[in-house]
């Protein structure tokens, strides 16, 4: 293919991937997904190759990236399947992570396979907003394992039914699941239109031609750090469990062919739900990976050919089931991209951020045994790590989420909260030269009792600084101006008021 041609294959393979996360945005029912955007979708071929995303949100969609190929053989497929998975063992990430996959067929032949994945604040889990501090995967909520959802475009209501009906809010969950189906609709439709239009021949053509240039740019790219190994080593506060300072240790191979990167020395999997499968790790070093790369590089199979992985089996980074994950797809993926950047900023100090706010800052909020259901899940903003060009952002999601704070005028109307203060934490983010990005002050008012679950990172350890520049201030969280710690469960009544400030990001410079 010519440049031009090649230019516009990529883009409309993308626009296929942003119309299934415009259709699944528009017809979902919670909040979760419908106001903060806490989902992704992408394009994969025959095999499970990736070969289009989304802007969407990277630990989502380098997990899947990373998975699917096992998915794909595992199944058979037919024309109008639909398959749905949460264990993050067979190809999930955590369990309110549910994700819809579809097969995607031309005149008999399969080309492909379009996905989404959205985050359901009700799974069932033993605590609402299904973040709970759990120590096992079954105290998280239903585990559902590769599973036809749909038949040829029947819906087996027998499962679904089954599924549904282990959560607090069952009719909130079809409708979620309903949304999800349209987005894989959708994205089936259009993507059998792009095949048609340049045939099934033409498309794998443009398929390998994808694969090749995004190769290209990563090896061009990663040829510009100099040959060399670089460790670096940062720790979990905690695990909610009485374990703490858990570490996170890489070891990356510079060879100027390919990229291997080693967590070996990393902590063993734990008791609480810091573990992550090693689709998660993979996910966020991809993400770090692909941030050195041109903004052009496409997101498919080939950008990430030279990176390899190697992860000791039964550590934090790649845990045998059925370890509890929870907090493992959103604090441990976040902590390993504050490792691996600093790997690296051994190796290209000129181009790499100080240490983000580094952690989702996740609540979780529902209605205690015996009153009326609502779950609530949200993640927290914070400050950005500065660089050698300039100060961090201040008050925004970093690295592996890309979601929004929920709104106060949807979290008012939806759920018995008042939001008393939100505002910027002046003078959390670190000084330097450049200095880093301030976090965020939110503060909860109860208006009925409620089951509160918090899982926060970076309240003991503070985000790192570079080139002399220092550390962002910790995160803190307070119930009635009592401190907390980063990981609890907690009944509260009528009247009380949660603060959650979450950290600042490291300065960079003296």
């Amino acid at each position: 293919m010519n440049p031009i041609e090649l230019g516009i294959f990529s883009s409309r393979i993308e626009a296929v991937c942003d119309e299934m996360g415009a259709v699944l945005r528009r017809s979902a029912f919670s909040p979760n997904i419908r106001d903060r955007l806490d989902f992704s979708c992408a394009v994969f071929d025959a095999a499970g190759e990736l070969v289009a995303q989304a802007a969407h949100i990277p630990v989502h969609l380098g997990s899947m990236a990373y998975a699917m190929r096992d998915i794909v053989r595992r199944l058979e497929w037919a024309e109008g399947d639909m398959v749905i998975v949460n264990d993050p063992f067979l190809g999930g990430t955590h369990l309110p992570d549910v994700t819809l996959i579809a097969p995607v067929y031309v005149g008999g032949t399969r080309v492909g396979f379009v996905a989404n994945r959205a985050h359901h604040a009700d799974i069932g889990a033993v605590t609402p907003g299904s973040m709970p501090l759990s120590s096992t995967l079954e105290e998280e909520g239903v585990v559902i394992s590769p599973v036809h959802l749909y038949r040829q475009g029947q819906l087996d209501q027998a499962l679904m039914a089954d599924i549904t009906g282990r959560m607090r809010s069952p009719r909130q969950a079809a409708g979620d699941f309903a949304a999800q189906a349209s987005s894989a609709r959708s994205g089936v439709r259009r993507l059998q239109t792009l095949v048609e239009a340049q045939g099934v021949t033409g498309y794998r053509v443009a398929v390998k031609a994808l694969n090749d240039y995004g190769e290209r740019l990563a090896r061009a790219a990663l040829a510009t750090l100099p040959i060399g190994r670089y460790r670096f080593i940062d720790v979990l506060d905690d695990d909610g469990q009485g374990r703490e300072d858990l570490a996170i240790q890489v070891e990356i191979d510079v060879t100027g062919q390919d990229i291997v990167v080693d967590f070996d020395g990393t902590a063993a999997q734990t008791r609480g739900n810091l573990n992550c499968p090693l689709s998660v790790a993979a996910a966020a070093v991809y993400y770090v990976f692909r941030c050195l790369m041109p903004e052009q590089t496409p997101a498919c199979a080939g950008t990430f050919r030279p990176i390899r992985l190697r992860a000791p089996e039964g550590t934090l980074v790649n845990a045998n089931a059925p370890a509890a994950v929870a907090a493992g797809n959103v604090e441990t993926s976040t902590r390993i991209v504050d490792v691996v950047l600093g790997c690296l900023a051994q190796a290209a100090p000129e181009r790499i951020p100080a240490a983000s706010q580094g952690s989702m800052n996740n609540l979780a909020f529902g209605a205690p045994a015996g009153e009326p259901a609502w779950d609530y899940y949200e993640t927290l903003a914070g400050g950005m790590g500065a660089g050698p060009q300039g100060g961090g952002l201040s008050a925004v999601h970093t690295h592996m989420t890309n979601t929004l704070n929920t709104p106060v005028e949807v979290l008012e109307m939806s759920y018995p909260m008042r939001i008393r203060r939100y505002a910027v934490r002046r003078g959390s983010g670190g000084q330097g030269k450049y200095p880093g990005g301030e976090g965020i002050v939110r503060e909860y008012e109860f208006l009925a009792p409620a089951v509160v679950t918090i899982l926060s990172e970076r309240r003991r350890h503070t985000p790192w600084g570079l080139a002399g520049g220092e550390a962002g201030q910790a995160g803190c969280n307070r119930l009635n101006g009592e401190s907390l710690p980063g990981k609890l469960t907690r009944t509260v009544v009528a009247g009380d008021l949660l603060t959650v400030e979450t950290p600042g990001g490291g300065a960079y410079g003296r």
